[in-house]
């Protein structure tokens, strides 16, 4: 048997020919003098950007995959009205099928107070099948061009936190000042175009560069128009570069072969690699096709943790302290080849030890799964795992 390789000892994900590897295989460049601000909770995520909405002076853009007509839905309506008294420029891009049980009431008042809404993607039968499987998931909030938020978190009281423990999703967002913002803003733009058959012009204040930050960040876009799925190659491009330690916080783990080879090939060589999932899922079959990587993951040496409690949303990778990821995509799929997704990638030793932080705190509320308690699964579970394994594709 061979053992494994031991791992390099300096990352290389700050190299400058890591850099242009990147760019060639993302199309997304690095941009630096940016101020980032870790939103470790939905709470902290709303606190955050209603106090920016609020202090909003030129514009405000909003895409997001889920709206609630609940408390939080209500407390966003308030402020984006009150931005458009001010005179403020709105617009809110809205998925129709993640807002499918919101009332068409809640956005025809936002559009009778002046804010510009459009619905992405509504049903058309000229679409026919393909209509039902494009997804706008992304969830981002540009406000004046200058300061932008992202991260898994929607519109809705399970997200911010205001429910019951059992009622309440577990996320993570990040705040963004500085010129990828300015990058964000263009992705905005390019999707409402799509929905909406329109160009936008408002106006936005001169692109902010925060000369006290040299935090590099990156924004990597998916979407199904693309020939080959770029957040997939930058999640690749991260795990071939690991020296020492990759730790992934993900709801949803249906990965391509692809994906998966990375990650064993990554933890044969002897880096760390460890993997936070749902102990409880929104989506019982999901888990179960998580489940079914279990064997593999282990006996490849990667350590599988199910965290316990709220229900887990966010999604969060940090390689070697240097290297962040967070965003809207799952490691599955849907996001990665059939949704409009949106991941920032932060080059920063400083950002990446408060992301390893995070998620070593996410591990220690979390259940470890050994591969001899796995195996002794009984027979009905195996062969659910493997009958929902054929469906990964459609999850």
């Amino acid at each position: 048997m061979s053992l494994p390789r031991p791992p390099r000892r300096r990352s290389r994900h700050l190299t400058r020919r890591f850099f242009a590897r990147f760019r060639r295989n993302t199309d997304a460049e690095f941009c630096s003098g940016n101020r980032l601000l870790l939103l470790r909770s939905g709470a902290d995520f709303f606190a955050e950007m209603f106090a920016a909405l609020e202090a909003a002076q030129l514009s405000i853009c909003l895409e997001f995959y889920i709206v609630r007509n609940d408390q939080t839905g209500q407390r966003l309506a308030d402020c984006l009205q009150r931005a458009v008294a001010r005179g403020v420029q709105v617009h809110f891009l809205y998925d129709y099928f993640g807002c499918f049980d919101t009332p068409d009431s809640f956005f025809r008042e936002l559009s009778d107070s002046g804010i510009a809404c459009t619905a992405f993607n509504p049903p058309s039968w000229g679409k026919r099948m393909r209509w039902f499987d494009r997804r706008d998931h992304r969830k981002i909030a540009v406000i004046d061009g200058q300061t932008a938020f992202a991260g898994g978190v929607n519109i809705g009281d399970e997200y911010a936190g205001t429910l019951s423990d059992d009622e309440t999703w577990r996320d993570v967002g990040l705040r963004i000042d500085g010129p990828a913002a300015h990058k964000l803003r263009q992705l905005f733009d390019e999707n409402w175009q799509e929905a909406s058959g329109q160009r936008l012009d408002y106006p936005v204040a001169a692109p902010l560069t925060a000369s006290d930050h040299a935090d590099a960040v990156a924004i990597v876009s998916g979407s199904p128009n693309h020939n080959r799925s770029r957040i997939r190659a930058a999640f690749q491009l991260g795990l071939a570069g690991a020296a020492m330690r990759v730790c992934v916080e993900t709801p949803y783990f249906v990965p391509d072969p692809r994906f998966l080879r990375a990650l064993l090939r990554a933890a044969r060589r002897g880096v760390q690699v460890q993997l936070i999932l749902p102990a409880h899922s929104d989506i019982p079959l999901v888990q179960m096709v998580n489940r079914s990587f279990y064997a593999a993951l282990l006996k490849a040496g990667v350590e599988v943790y199910e965290r316990q409690g709220a229900i887990l949303h966010a999604k969060a990778m940090v390689i070697d302290s240097a290297w962040s990821v967070i965003g809207s995509a799952n490691l599955d799929q849907r996001s990665f080849h059939r949704n409009y997704e949106v991941t920032v990638i932060v080059a920063s030793a400083a950002f990446g030890r408060q992301v390893q932080t995070l998620l070593d705190h996410e591990i220690a509320g979390s259940y470890p799964i050994t591969l001899a308690a796995h195996e002794r699964r009984g027979g009905l579970i195996r062969v659910l795992e493997w009958l929902a394994s054929f469906v990964g594709w459609f999850l």
